[in-house]
């Protein structure tokens, strides 16, 4: 995954969120629609930071110690 799609997925679930807020009929929903966003960024965040230390031990690797 590109930072392209990261930042494309981040405006995917901002958009279903304010969807969900909008669509709110109680304060239970609203809240239900919070803890359902936030789920669903810190699993992406997850994700984009474990493919980034990847990345970053690939780089390493090819370079000799000192």
């Amino acid at each position: 995954m590109g930072s392209g799609s990261y930042a494309r997925a981040i405006g995917g679930i901002h958009r279903s969120y304010a969807t969900a807020l909008k669509r709110a009929k109680s304060r239970q929903s609203v809240l239900n629609a919070y803890w359902k966003h936030k789920r669903d960024h810190e699993k992406l965040l997850r994700q984009h930071l474990r493919e980034e230390m990847n990345d970053v031990k690939r780089i390493k690797g090819r370079m000799k110690y000192r």
